[in-house]
């Protein structure tokens, strides 16, 4: 199962979103989108997601900790545990045995980041 876990700001926008999956490496192969549970209801996700019929994964913020990422925030790690938010749920939604298969990638405004992960879902 291939996800892309994305992390945004709160008045992220879907062409910003759009712009941080393609840099991840686009969205070919995808079977969901997935995110913070708190976010999972932003209506640019929800648009994104309706445009490449998509679903979206709810992760829990508690499930990212000590998830281990390639990419390493020390603003990240300190509030959630882990050092990419992007990276970290989409391991986490891809379920067991997930690896990155592309690290966090930023939109060209910084509103939006994205990463792929493969596992074997839950």
């Amino acid at each position: 199962m291939k996800v892309a876990g994305f992390g945004f700001r709160r008045d992220v926008t879907a062409a910003s979103l759009r712009d941080a999956l393609t840099a991840a490496g686009g969205h070919d192969g995808l079977a969901a989108v997935a995110t913070l549970s708190d976010k999972a209801e932003a209506t640019a996700l929800k648009q994104l997601a309706g445009e490449l019929n998509l679903s979206i994964q709810a992760v829990p913020a508690d499930r990212l900790v000590g998830v281990a990422t390639f990419t390493q925030s020390g603003v990240i790690a300190a509030r959630f545990g882990t050092g990419s938010v992007a990276e970290a749920v989409a391991l986490v939604a891809a379920g067991r045995h997930a690896r990155l298969v592309s690290p966090r990638a930023v939109s060209r405004d910084g509103m939006a980041t994205a990463a792929i992960a493969e596992g074997e879902g839950e």
